[in-house]
């Protein structure tokens, strides 16, 4: 039984949610502010409070403040970008070339996560039918610096259009280091009421009744599928 004075308050649980629900994928509102040591710290120090397997903590965090730098990343997302657009037959090339897919430039800081898969030594608990449980949480990392952005009002952009070879030379990350994830982390001027990709027209939100599946794959759950297709009060 959970003790109550470890229970959420229905406040702080809206808070949760509201956090959850209002998360984007910001790209085109970042503002020149830039962000107080101490939020950044917060931010960095939630993200480290992640969980991870074995409790190995694989996660780095290089913060990028130098515009040159910075103009070097953007040139490779550029060519990456305009590779990635080949990939595409027209009319979704143009779609996808007219999309704003980074703000590297305009956001006052950029954030380099990486994955140390040496850390914790050669054999980690938990990790021995699982290698990739290291990037696992590393993601959950990341994840936990979104959410806490969220709360402190700070924008959040993936930018994945970025070759890792090439970001490592640019940043000088060593081997065996993997980087799992270019941020741009900024205040913002709004955070939309949908994503960016579903405002497009790009990709919509499946619907959760048909991804949740119970005891086997492919079978629907009995009861839950109805509350499912529904948002409950702390839904958007």
């Amino acid at each position: 039984m959970i003790r109550q004075h470890e229970r959420l308050t229905p406040e702080e649980r809206r808070g949760v949610y509201r956090a959850i629900y209002g998360r984007r994928d910001v790209r085109a509102e970042f503002l020149p502010a830039p962000i107080p040591d101490g939020v950044l710290a917060r931010v960095l120090r939630a993200a480290h409070h992640a969980p991870s397997v074995g409790f190995m903590q694989p996660w780095n965090f290089l913060v990028v403040r130098d515009g040159a730098v910075r103009r070097a990343v953007r040139e490779a997302f550029l060519r990456e970008r305009d590779r990635a657009a080949s990939l595409y037959d027209e009319p979704r090339r143009s779609v996808f070339l007219g999309l704003k897919l980074e703000g590297i430039l305009d956001a006052p800081i950029n954030l380099c996560v990486t994955c140390d898969p040496a850390r914790g030594g050669p054999h980690v608990l938990g990790r021995s039918a699982v290698r990739e449980t290291d990037v696992y949480s590393t993601c959950c990392a990341i994840q936990n610096f979104w959410l806490a952005a969220r709360a402190e009002g700070v924008g959040v952009g993936w930018v994945s259009i970025l070759q890792p070879g090439e970001l490592k030379t640019i940043l000088g990350i060593p081997e065996p280091v993997v980087i799992v994830a270019y941020l741009c982390v900024g205040y913002v001027s709004e955070f939309k009421e949908t994503p960016d990709l579903a405002r497009a027209g790009w990709r919509h939100r499946l619907p959760l009744e048909e991804l949740v599946f119970e005891d086997r794959w492919g079978q629907w759950p009995s009861n839950l599928r109805a509350e499912l297709a529904t948002e409950g009060e702390d839904g958007p």
